[in-house]
């Protein structure tokens, strides 16, 4: 049984945990939250929602956007962040083991002190879980050069439908041992099972860190610099955009002058024993194309890298404001660029984007302004108009409706756009095989 103090049903408690950060299309409260402290907690509480057919919405730190996390109508939000130990760290081997509650700055904390890191850096590492990582195949700054979080993914421990402990993945680097089940579960936002243990590959830490910032005149010019950089063929860690609407925003929190001094700016990270070389041939190649570039040791590069984890702001998404995840080959980034200023003109919206450019995943925002709570039904109609045509451009150039934030409950209206039925048919037999009664996160993701 529980434990009572593992388990609340008063309205305060469950309004904490109905949402995560993204807009909301069908809000519920849960008629439970239990915050599990062990496997055998989550275990306990899968089989009593099993034998009552109650469905089961897993939780992390709730830094979702895509709505993952929202609670389905008369679901026990299952939370996970007390399962918050690093259970091994093996310097030798260059791998740890962790709950899913472990945040993820504190295992590359812990990893450091042997010289190792957790390459996966989403923008909210500092409070999100290993786990939600997981759940939804976070990615992040560094994942120009080491990827995304499957990517450093060896092994899980996942409770299944039925309650029953399964073991996944192996401890070395390299395994092919039968079907990539592991693969399967990382991206599956809890809708095939839940994660209770991740083996984590760790990285060297980098001897060397060089920083970059390079102002365009635009951006367009400035992701035009990114190709240039890739022609270059040379590797960074870190390559983000930040447009001008970003800039003035963060002028605006910050006290900075950075809108005066170009309209986008292009932030590139090297990293290892290389660094300062391959960063001085950058400076060279974005020199020649016509940017302002920062000096070699410039300090303030460094702090507008800090800047740009936070470059969201502090609002978070609603039904007025929708930050997209959209990611398209490199080679048309000028192109999607371009695409996406035309369409806010078009539709008369506000944009701000920001983006991975090493990986061509973009993060446009489109928004309306309101002056009350309440917005015209023609606004929302401008709004919607824009999103949607976002998506297919996106699709149109080759690109997918979400590079890293999942699909969750708000990008089911697109995702028949990007896979056909046949597709989608076999992952909802999926599905049914692990979960027959349809009780893990229902309504999300697939």
């Amino acid at each position: 049984m529980l434990d009572p103090r593992k388990v609340a049903s008063d309205d305060l408690s469950l309004a904490a945990v109905a949402v995560d950060q993204a807009p909301v299309l069908d809000y519920h409260l849960p008629v439970a939250v239990v915050w599990a402290e062990s496997i055998e907690d989550v275990q306990t509480v899968v089989r009593l929602c099993a034998s009552h057919g109650v469905p089961i919405v897993a939780r992390g730190a709730g830094t979702g956007v895509s709505g993952g996390a929202h609670a389905s109508e008369g679901c026990v939000v299952l939370s996970l962040e007390r399962m918050d130990r690093i259970l091994a760290l093996n310097p030798e081997d260059e791998t740890a083991v962790v709950e899913p509650g472990v945040i993820n700055s504190r295992l590359n904390d812990a990893a450091a002190e042997h010289g190792l890191m957790y390459a996966p850096d989403p923008a909210s590492y500092r409070v999100s879980t290993i786990g939600g990582n997981v759940a939804t195949n976070a990615g992040g700054l560094r994942c120009a050069k080491y990827g995304v979080t499957r990517d450093s993914v060896l092994a899980l421990d996942v409770v299944l439908a039925d309650g029953s402990l399964l073991h996944t993945g192996h401890q070395t680097f390299k395994g092919v041992a039968g079907y990539d089940l592991t693969g399967l579960f990382v991206g599956s936002e809890g809708t095939l099972g839940i994660i209770v243990g991740v083996t984590v590959r760790l990285r060297y830490l980098p001897p060397e860190v060089q920083t970059i910032a390079s102002f365009h005149p635009d951006f367009r010019r400035a992701a035009a610099g990114v190709l240039a950089v890739g022609k270059a063929r040379v590797q960074p860690a870190i390559m983000e955009l930040l447009d001008g609407a970003t800039l003035r925003q963060l002028d605006a929190i910050h006290g900075s002058d950075l809108s005066a001094r170009g309209g986008s700016l292009l932030l590139i990270q090297t990293d290892g024993f290389g660094a300062a070389v391959e960063a001085e041939i950058i400076r060279d190649v974005l020199t020649a194309g016509g940017a302002l570039v920062s000096t070699a040791f410039s300090e303030e590069a460094e702090r507008l890298v800090a800047l740009r984890r936070h470059s969201r702001g502090a609002e978070v998404d609603d039904e007025y404001r929708v930050g997209e995840d959209v990611a398209v080959p490199r080679s048309r980034l000028v192109d999607y660029v371009a695409a996406l200023e035309l369409m806010a003109a078009e539709f008369n919206v506000m944009l701000k984007v920001v983006a991975h450019a090493g990986d061509g995943n973009l993060h446009p925002t489109f928004w309306v302004e309101r002056a009350d709570a309440s917005v015209g039904e023609d606004d929302m109609k401008r709004l919607n108009e824009a999103l949607d045509k976002s998506i297919s451009v996106a699709l149109a150039m080759g690109g997918t409706i979400t590079g890293e934030h999942g699909i969750g409950q708000y990008k089911l209206r697109w995702l028949g756009l990007e896979q056909p039925e046949p597709l989608r048919k076999l992952q909802h037999s999926i599905k049914e095989l692990f979960d027959p009664l349809g009780i893990l996160n229902p309504g999300k993701a697939i």
